[in-house]
């Protein structure tokens, strides 16, 4: 009897962000479809470990850096012999290339593209950005290849690395599961999803400045003179203090409930009434994909990039300059007054599903 055909999937962290979960979805998908898969995590303490199938094999390889990881990838490269290594994030990378240099395998590697890279540079300090740069450049082409999650990063990482555009493949997240519309019906008992409440906004996401929550507060307080309504934003992070000033600043701490990370927050798109991504740029937009999956209606920013890709240039919902509060509020305002059907906003999450993803994903790596 043959063996199965191994995966190695290579993380810093599963973390609490979208790269995460997609991580996990990928996983379990891939596991379900018979293929032997070690998990290699520099840390395990993520919240979605929990969710990790139990068929995978999770491997505590202690750190991720790009130097003293390479000794103990090595040997587990050549003990196990993968297929294939699935890695992401430049150090990872870097991480496993060097592995495979010392060890003599010639195991195919594959990095994921997960956000627009001249962004994340952008937000470095010069020197730090430079030498990204330069590992980005001199790293990224020794891959067997790069795997872009929408056509925007692809673009980006293309003109930023000088990389042929035709050699890096587009492949879909997979973002909608059996599991997000099972968790989608779970009960809530937030007293603001109660029956004859005001209509809610929601938006989820880090509460970090790539998500902009600030030009959703503004664009809530305007919304709010027009219409009464409540906003919920869901997810951790560093402006979580200054954003809680920001409303009270605004006059709207009332109505603008921010209660961390959940583990669960499809319950609470398919009760919102509107989902709304402010964000300032993105790899695709899952959040804004998982609103569409269970049917509520969405207004996001036109950044780069995903969202104008999800949308399909706005036939699915309103995109608005980002930074701009008003035009947020305007199409919020339009949006809830003339939402489309649920069904035909769960057309729009129809090509992101996880077993499209995954079979892409195998055909790419050659395991298919």
């Amino acid at each position: 009897m043959s063996q199965p055909k191994r995966l190695a999937v290579l993380v810093a962290s599963l973390a609490i962000g979208g790269i995460g979960k997609m991580r996990v979805h990928l996983i379990n998908e891939f596991a379900q479809r018979g293929l032997a898969v070690d998990l290699l995590a520099a840390r395990t303490d993520s919240p979605y470990m929990a969710s990790l199938s139990p068929a995978v094999r999770v491997i505590d390889i202690r750190t991720s850096h790009s130097l003293y990881a390479v000794p103990r990838l090595a040997w587990y490269l050549r003990r196990q012999r993968p297929d294939a290594l699935l890695a992401e994030r430049i150090r990872v990378n870097v991480a496993a290339l060097r592995s495979r240099w010392m060890a003599r395998t010639g195991t195919p590697i594959f990095a994921t593209l997960n956000t627009q890279l001249s962004h994340q540079l952008d937000s470095l300090k010069p020197a730090k950005k430079q030498k990204h740069l330069r590992l980005m450049r001199r790293y990224y082409p020794l891959n067997d290849g790069l795997i872009a999650i929408s056509q925007g990063v692809a673009d980006d990482a293309s003109a930023l690395l000088d990389y042929p555009r035709e050699r890096i493949a587009i492949i879909a997240n997979p973002v909608v599961t059996a599991r997000l519309h099972e968790q989608a019906r779970a009960p809530l008992d937030h007293p603001w999803l109660q029956p004859g409440q005001p209509p809610l906004v929601l938006g989820v996401g880090r509460l970090e400045p790539q998500k902009d929550f600030p030009t959703l507060l503004r664009a809530f307080a305007l919304f709010r003179q027009r219409r009464d309504s409540r906003l919920l934003i869901l997810g951790d992070g560093k402006l979580g203090p200054a954003l809680k000033s920001l409303a009270t600043e605004l006059g709207i701490q009332d109505a603008v409930d921010m209660p961390g990370f959940v583990d669960n927050p499809y319950a609470y798109m398919a009760r919102a009434s509107l989902f709304v991504s402010s964000s300032a740029w993105e790899g695709s937009g899952n959040a804004l994909t998982e609103a569409l999956a269970v049917g509520t209606p969405v207004v996001s920013t036109d950044c780069p990039s995903g969202p104008r890709e999800i949308l399909q240039d706005g036939r699915y919902g309103p995109l608005v300059p980002v930074g701009d509060a008003p035009a947020l509020a305007q199409a919020m305002l339009e949006t809830l007054e003339r939402a489309p059907s649920a069904d035909w906003l769960r057309g729009a999450a129809a090509r992101f599903t996880v077993e499209a993803s995954a079979e892409h994903y195998l055909a790419r790596m050659g395991l298919a």
